[in-house]
């Protein structure tokens, strides 16, 4: 794979597996040193950071918890000495993937979720965008998660979608105030992907979901991390240097 990205440096949140994994190993196999951060599954991390330095790049998982916006900060601060660790003082690549998911209908649906829906996946993200913000690199990139729900409802993700919404709409916020200092910022939005992080919703709250996504997409099957890894590595290329405040969907044609 041609090095891209030699000599940059890339945190991406919740790497430690699905999309976050993976896009932090097609980040490092075009030549970038990667963060990643992870809640609770050490071991992983560990396993993603030995891939990555498989690669021949550099790598370092942080813990932190998004569920708790206090902490983004002190990881700020860690990202920060880790990149001046590796001898450099920019951050070149964001890629804000870490997210929760609480499951329930409208009137199935708490307090407590949505608390922790906006903290972890909106709110957070925010702040760490905002902490990191004057160390981004002239012509970085950020990519943000957002979801095919934030543009379609699914009853039973609906304290989900719409927070994913905001995010999408602070995208485009993002792209015209970063502009000026040639960032781009971008969204991915994927339809239902078959990892663990839907295999509840999968397995046991909708068990024909699978059939359902596959029989109404136009590709005929669910999609998968990589399928999605792979369009956000792309974005952090030079070649995307003139895409910004785009939302990519990636869910292979659902209901078109």
């Amino acid at each position: 794979m041609e090095k891209t990205l030699n000599g940059k440096i890339a945190l991406v949140t919740g790497g430690s597996r699905n999309i976050g994994k993976l896009t932090a190993l097609d980040l490092a196999a075009k030549g970038a040193d990667v963060i990643i951060t992870y809640r609770e599954r050490a071991k992983a991390a560990n396993e993603t950071v030995a891939e990555i330095e498989a690669l021949g790049s550099r790598a370092a998982a942080l813990a932190v918890d998004f569920g708790d916006s206090a902490g983004v900060a002190g990881l700020a601060d860690a990202v920060m000495k880790q990149v001046r660790d590796w001898g450099s003082q920019d951050l070149d690549i964001l890629v804000n993937n870490a997210g929760t998911l609480r499951i329930g209908g409208f009137d199935q649906i708490t307090g407590d979720d949505l608390d922790a829906i906006y903290t972890t996946n909106f709110k957070s993200v925010v702040l760490l965008t905002q902490a990191l913000a004057p160390h981004l690199a002239e012509g970085g990139r950020i990519v943000n998660l957002s979801s095919g729900l934030a543009n379609g409802a699914f009853p039973p993700l609906i304290a989900y979608g719409p927070l994913k919404a905001a995010l999408q709409s602070m995208t485009l916020y993002w792209a015209q105030i970063f502009g000026a200092r040639r960032i781009t910022v971008n969204a991915v939005a994927p339809g239902g992907l078959d990892d663990d992080f839907n295999a509840k919703l999968f397995d046991e709250i909708i068990p024909g979901a699978r059939d359902y996504i596959s029989g109404n997409t136009a590709l005929g099957r669910v999609g998968l991390p990589e399928d999605v890894s792979g369009v956000i590595a792309f974005l952090c290329e030079p070649k995307a240097s003139f895409v910004t405040g785009a939302t990519i969907r990636i869910d292979g044609g659902f209901k078109l």
